[in-house]
Parts: structure tokens; C-alpha cells; sequence
């Protein structure tokens, strides 16, 4: 984007490989999130459209996510994020392979302040492991995310060493609602949208600077790409797909072809 700078994306971009046709298993969260961690086509795994707080299904035991593939060969594993398959006590990440779990089990939009349709959520939780830590009841709790989960990811590097890890950090920005901190509030030229994205490029750096300071960085191998194309009925709270037809929900390029880029010296 020539209206929101993004150095640490970029430096990831220059030092690796810039993948410029790839695409998610399909245009909404928790289908995509399924092939993502099990390789798998999400219908072929039962996952369809995004599940939401009420759902009794979630991503089977019986599959196999990267963590358990890991996991086994002496891998520390952890998620910080949104998780999106399954909130329910048998799906949730810590039945899934991983050690370690904070953020959210679904959206962020699936809370009582969601513009159409506030009375269909019940509170939004804060999960750490699998307990229920806090609510998530304001914009200002929303703001805190990003910072949060960033927060997370670089202590648990730090712990780490040099052993080795399979870290996932699906970040719930920029799905809206859209939170950013004090640091990044107002520094983009393309509203709110722009300085979310800055607060997420700050949080890669923070992430490989962890890495550098572990000795580990060029024995890492460093993903980053999105699960859907720009949710467009939400204007400039979206993002753009860059000229691509169309976006989030549909099949179309701009809703299906994302960023990927892989830094893997």
C-alpha cells in the first residue's frame, strides 16, 4: 500500500519470498483458519463460514493440526489469538495441540456493541489456557488486543531459547471492530484502518527482534499472510483488495487471494 507504511512486513517481503498468487481455502474465518492448521479443505473437515459463541461443533479431535504434527518431535506450541474453531470445553486449542492459548474464541464483532445485531451476542471473553480470565466490554478493551497478544508471542520466544517452537499469532485486527493503541492512533493517512495496520506491522517487528535476540531467527520460519480478503460493506474500516473483484464472503479473486509472504533463510 502506498498509504500505510509497513517496514517490518516489507524487510520480511525483501529478505524472503513474496508470494503474489495465493489463496485461502475460502472467504471467511473459521473455514479458512481449518485448512490452515490441518491442510485439509475445510469441508472435507466439516468446518463451514464462522462459528460463533453458541456453536456445539468445532474442528473434530480426529484431525490433525501442525501443532500435534510438532508437538511430538519436542516442539513448544502456543496460539495467541483469535482461535475461531470451536468454543466448546473438546475443541478448544489446548485439546488441539497447543500448550498455550490466550485471546479469543471467535470474532471480536460477536459482542453486544456489534452495530447490526447487538442483542444475538453474549459478552465477549478473554481466554487464558482454557479459563475465562475477563469480558472484553468496551472500545478500549478492543484497543488492547493487538498490544496484548504481541506481548505474549515475544515472552513466549523468550522462554523458549533456543529450543524449538511452533508459534501461531492470528491476530483479531483488522476485523472490525477495529482497536488500536495510544502509540498508533491517528499516524496513518488512511484512517483508523491504516493505523491498525501499523500497530500489527510494529507487532512483526517486536516478534523478529524476539527471534534475533534468541539466536534463532534465520532458523525460523516466518509466515505471514491473512485468512480472507477485506470485509468490503465496511468501507474504509476494510482495507483494499488492490483492484481484485470483490472480497470477504465471496469467491471471487479479491475475496479468496491474499498476502503471503514467507521469510525462510
Amino acid at each position: 500500500s502506498n498509504e500505510i507504511p509497513t517496514p517490518e512486513i516489507d524487510r520480511l517481503a525483501a529478505e524472503g519470498v513474496r508470494f503474489t498468487d495465493f489463496y485461502a481455502a475460502q472467504p471467511v474465518c473459521s473455514a479458512s483458519r481449518a485448512a490452515l492448521l490441518t491442510g485439509c479443505y475445510p469441508n472435507r473437515v466439516g468446518i463451514h463460514g464462522a462459528l460463533g459463541p453458541s456453536s456445539k461443533v468445532g474442528l473434530a479431535l480426529a484431525e490433525t493440526t501442525i501443532a500435534e504434527v510438532v508437538k511430538p518431535l519436542g516442539y513448544a506450541t502456543a496460539i495467541f489469538g483469535k482461535w475461531h474453531l470451536g468454543g466448546a470445553a473438546p475443541f478448544l486449542p489446548t485439546r488441539q495441540g497447543f500448550d498455550e492459548f490466550e485471546g479469543l474464541l471467535y470474532s471480536n464483532d460477536m459482542w453486544p456493541k456489534h452495530p447490526e445485531s447487538p442483542t444475538a451476542w453474549p459478552p465477549l471473553p478473554w481466554i487464558v489456557g482454557e479459563k475465562q480470565v475477563e469480558i472484553l466490554e468496551d472500545h478500549d478493551a478492543q484497543e488492547q488486543i493487538t498490544r496484548r497478544l504481541t506481548a505474549r508471542a515475544v515472552d513466549f520466544i523468550e522462554r523458549q531459547g533456543k529450543k524449538p517452537f511452533f508459534l501461531y499469532v492470528p491476530h483479531p485486527m483488522p476485523h472490525v471492530p477495529l482497536g488500536v493503541g495510544p502509540n498508533f492512533r491517528g499516524t496513518s493517512r488512511y484512517g483508523m484502518y491504516g493505523d491498525v495496520i501499523r500497530e500489527i506491522d510494529d507487532s512483526v517487528g517486536q516478534i523478529r527482534r524476539a527471534l534475533e535476540k534468541s539466536g534463532v531467527l534465520d532458523d525460523t520460519i516466518i509466515i505471514f499472510s491473512s485468512d480472507n480478503g477485506p470485509w468490503l460493506s465496511y468501507g474504509d474500516h476494510a482495507g483494499s483488495t488492490g483492484g481484485l473483484r470483490e472480497g470477504k464472503g465471496t469467491t471471487f479473486e479479491g475475496g479468496v487471494r491474499v498476502p503471503l509472504v514467507v521469510r525462510f533463510p
